[in-house]
């Protein structure tokens, strides 16, 4: 594909998502339609349709328009390109400029929120929840986000991994979030094809998601429910930290390949199903159904979806979570509370609120992560009882 049509491709894919359809199931169909487009060109059109959805604002009013061609010609121009030299009519290209395009509005001119980059009502909320930062953190979140790798110190430690990575032409560097984190600064392609992937040294996983996991504390021996595991990334973390891990989902189609990963990983997990889950843990550990606006620079996608009322009812899950994960916590043990969200209403005020409902309990430590950090937004809190 010439890179004019892959531009065509990501309007295409970009038009589909405003008309409903979820970002993967629009590039899904294009490909499955597009038997001509390599590996490189299907990456390309990736990477172009998630550039535009982080800046969706900014870029079509770049564009002078709303669709995803205007997202698109915003891109060029926010990238310094030309876009007479992409948008030239030729076959597969998208048509030449007209009229109304070729007058764009200075960055500097735009509104503070189509700036930024976020939904109008949300700038209050990002204002309140992270201060002076705010706006710094809104444009990290127009950026892709690094990759990370989490290593498996039962298979290995950083330096091994690194070189083990090096051989196959994956370079990555340890970073400073995590004792076991690695960014990959050339090649993350190729890291699910690799030996070190296939081995269990390393894994996928946010550099801010293992220092989660390391703000626990956790013991070898203790037992630990991961009450909401999703894929089961930190059950894997709190295994190789030597943890008898036990993963539960309201859901347990998240955790279909959990058992496949902990095999890769030579972990032994116990995935409990919904309504069956008993006993009392030395860890409680719940990663909270959120906004995820602390992983909007990977699933920009939920930025635009989420309204005022989607997080009303966030809350409402949240708080009935942290209420019912409550009865098993063994005596002595710790309850953790996370989320992958920047927001105050979802972290620090949800903890303040469980505490007013349950007095016996009391907040031992707290962390916010930023992507200013490095990784993901994350936040973290431990609480314990006292009685």
């Amino acid at each position: 594909m010439t890179p004019a049509a892959r531009l065509s491709a990501a309007i295409e894919i970009l038009d589909a998502w405003q008309a409903g359809a979820a970002p993967e199931q629009a590039l899904s169909r294009w490909a499955r339609g597009s038997r001509f487009a390599g590996s490189k060109d299907r990456a390309a059109v990736r990477d172009l349709v998630f550039d535009a959805l982080r800046c969706a604002r900014s870029h079509a009013a770049l564009g002078c328009g709303t669709d995803g061609r205007a997202m698109v010609l915003g891109g060029l121009r926010a990238a310094g390109a030309d876009p007479d030299a992409l948008f030239d009519g030729a076959r597969f290209a998208p048509d030449p400029l007209r009229g109304d395009e070729r007058t764009p509005p200075a960055m500097r001119d735009l509104p503070e929120a189509v700036a930024c980059d976020l939904p109008d009502w949300l700038v209050a909320e990002f204002r309140a929840s992270l201060g002076d930062t705010w706006r710094e953190i809104a444009e990290s979140l127009r950026h892709r986000a690094p990759v990370f790798l989490r290593v498996n110190a039962a298979r290995g430690d950083r330096a091994a991994a690194c070189a083990a990575l090096a051989a196959e032409g994956i370079a990555a560097r340890p970073h400073p979030l995590a004792s076991t984190a690695l960014e990959v600064t050339e090649g993350a392609r190729r890291v699910h094809l690799s030996d070190a992937f296939a081995s269990g040294l390393v894994e996928l996983q946010d550099a801010a998601s293992q220092a989660v996991i390391e703000e626990i504390g956790i013991l070898p021996g203790e037992t630990l429910l991961d009450y909401c595991a999703g894929g089961g990334g930190k059950a894997l973390a709190a295994a190789a930290l030597g943890a008898q891990v036990t993963a539960h989902d309201i859901d347990p189609a998240r955790m279909g390949d959990l058992p496949a990963r902990a095999a890769r990983a030579g972990a032994t997990i116990t995935c409990a199903p919904p309504n069956k889950l008993s006993g009392m843990f030395d860890v409680v550990l719940v990663d909270a159904p959120c906004s995820g606006s602390g992983a909007w620079r990977r699933a920009p996608q939920g930025k635009w979806a989420l309204t005022q009322d989607r997080l009303d009812s966030l809350f409402r899950v949240q708080a009935d979570i942290l209420d019912e994960i409550t009865g098993f916590v063994a005596p002595g043990g710790r309850l953790v509370y996370a989320t992958c969200s920047l927001l105050k209403a979802e972290n620090e005020e949800q903890v303040d609120a469980a505490l007013r409902r349950h007095p016996g309990w009391r907040c031992v430590t707290s962390r916010r992560f930023t992507p200013l950090d490095g990784g993901d937004g994350f936040f973290v809190a431990m609480l314990e009882c006292s009685e």
